[in-house]
């Protein structure tokens, strides 16, 4: 058996990136609700924050599709 040390760093890079990248885009969109209690232009922050976290749960669910083999 070998490991391929190399891919395996590569896994491990792009899991770390879309780790933390998931993470932020999570905080931005709750950092959006927070400003439009405040009363900032409501419009742009909720959409803003609609689409942070849309593009939260597009990513649990791409990760949900490549996990559960009966959706391939």
């Amino acid at each position: 058996m070998q490991i391929k040390w190399d891919d395996l760093g590569h896994v491990a890079e792009v899991s770390f990136a879309f780790g933390v990248g998931i993470v932020v885009v999570f905080t931005l969109g709750v950092l959006g609700l927070g400003l439009m209690q405040e009363g900032r232009s409501r419009v742009i922050v909720l959409s803003g924050a609609v689409t942070a976290f849309a593009l939260c749960a597009a990513a649990v669910i791409y990760g949900l599709y490549l996990m559960i083999p009966q959706f391939h």
